[in-house]
């Protein structure tokens, strides 16, 4: 079975330790809090809250980190963002930029990719449910590549290719059965997930593929599960299992060029370790190497997550019996991880003063009506009264992607930060954005009989 989420039977790390492990973030004795050079209280003052602030430095940090490593193990790879991440324009864009293509699932992620300057040859469809829309889309759009992950998809992009007249450029996704060690939620590598084929079928199917009119099958796709931490154990037996795939599907005269690793390379939020982007390319090497394949990745997490933080601030703080409640104005509709994966994430005070108070516990809540609306548990925070800031940490990463305007909250503001810079990237949205394409039958002529 999937690894549970971990207990947290260590103390919480204090806040200092968390500043340090953060080097986008710094506590400047009379600003407070900053990302880079710009303090949060300015953010909120000009954009208000709750809003999203992201360090393009640390995303072009990141990705170049994950470019050396690959260089440095030899591999030939190309790496596509995972846009399910982060599908912001301004993200996108800063990381096409840095050379990186795009890994989408939808027709929506599809065309952020584009609009955000992503070519089309840098774009892989990957996804258990494509539609025939969708496939049509891809190839009028002649991306890279689209990642078959069933047979009945096989002979659904078939019959879409040969309508257009064209060849459908596609890989095949394997289901190793492999534990990734990952929260169930998120673990995709195992038979009993709905993503991909199970290796044993993997044969009999890709040979199908060489045979469908309209498909043109390049190679394999691989994807295990998402925020893994547990060294690269799951990774090797992975990428082994579909180096012995490669060759037993070359030996029979089927073409495999190349081979998507996928992605899921887990980052710290409290105190894991996770493995490094120089481990996870020793991983890659040990099980593809020397099968001349162009490799590629499909980072998300990794790239974004610690870029990004959530500024929020405090509505009020209800005491309880015996519980102290920090009611904010950020909820679940903005981070929804922790109410569907019990996620951890760290809290920072903004105020310099708030940074160095006395300690007590609290529960730190959204505003949202559902007891799941909370984001912590017990969490040692100094006072915090009304309009107090706070900064969620490792915040860059399914955040905004998996907001949702649920109690009729329009969607929070997103902010991108460079030097002494920033800059609005998604205005906050309004009520009136909010209602509009929303209808009120008025006459008869408004139902359709």
């Amino acid at each position: 079975m999937p690894a549970p989420a971990p207990a947290l039977d260590s103390p919480d790390p204090g806040f200092d330790e968390l500043l340090a492990r953060r080097p986008a973030l710094s506590m400047d004795p009379l600003a407070g809090l900053a990302m880079e050079d710009v303090p949060l209280a300015r953010i909120a003052a000009a954009v208000g809250t709750p809003t999203w602030v992201y360090s393009a430095t640390t995303l072009r940090r990141r990705a170049g980190a994950l470019k050396r490593a690959l260089a440095e193990a030899g591999l030939a790879a190309s790496i596509h963002f995972a846009t399910k991440a982060n599908p912001s324009l301004a993200v996108v864009n800063l990381l096409a930029r840095e050379g990186l293509g795009a890994d989408v699932v939808s027709e929506g992620e599809l065309l952020a990719a584009r609009a955000a300057g992503v070519p089309a040859s840098g774009i892989v469809f990957s996804g258990v449910g494509k539609t025939a829309r969708e496939m049509r889309l891809a190839l009028e759009e002649d991306i890279l590549q689209i990642n078959v992950e069933s047979a009945e998809e096989a002979e659904m992009l078939s019959a879409v290719a040969q309508g257009l007249g064209r060849r459908a450029r596609c890989a095949l996704r394997v289901n190793p059965d492999v534990d990734a060690r990952t929260h169930a939620k998120i673990t995709t590598g195992l038979t009993e997930n709905k993503f991909g084929v199970p290796i044993a079928l993997a044969p009999a199917l890709y040979a199908r593929m060489c045979a469908l009119p309209g498909l043109e099958p390049v190679g394999l796709a691989v994807h295990i599960g998402s925020q893994i931490t547990q060294g690269v154990a799951s990774y090797a037996a992975a990428y082994r299992r579909l180096g012995e795939l490669v060759r037993a599907l070359r030996a029979v005269g089927h073409p495999v060029r190349r081979v998507d690793c996928g992605g899921g390379l887990g980052i710290s939020y409290r105190d894991e370790s996770p493995a490094s982007p120089e481990a996870l390319a020793g991983a890659i090497k040990a099980g593809l190497g020397g099968l001349d394949l162009a490799l590629m990745l499909e980072p998300g997490r990794w790239i974004c997550g610690p870029a990004g933080v959530l500024l929020s601030e405090v509505i009020i703080e209800k005491q309880g019996l015996g519980r102290r409640f920090v009611i904010l104005d950020a909820a679940m509709t903005e981070l929804l991880r922790p109410a569907m994966y019990e996620a951890w994430h760290g809290i920072l005070p903004v105020s310099p003063a708030a940074f160095r108070a006395p300690l007590s516990a609290a529960d730190v809540v959204g505003p949202v009506c559902e007891s799941s609306d909370t984001f912590a548990r017990g969490r040692m925070l100094p006072p915090l009264p009304p309009h107090s800031l706070v900064a969620f940490l490792d915040a860059g990463a399914y955040g905004a992607s998996m907001s949702s305007t649920y109690n009729a909250r329009p969607l929070a503001a997103e902010v991108m930060v460079e030097g002494a810079r920033f800059a609005v990237i998604r205005e906050r949205q309004s009520h009136a954005a909010l209602l509009a394409g929303q209808r009120i039958p008025a006459s008869s002529a408004d139902w359709v009989t």
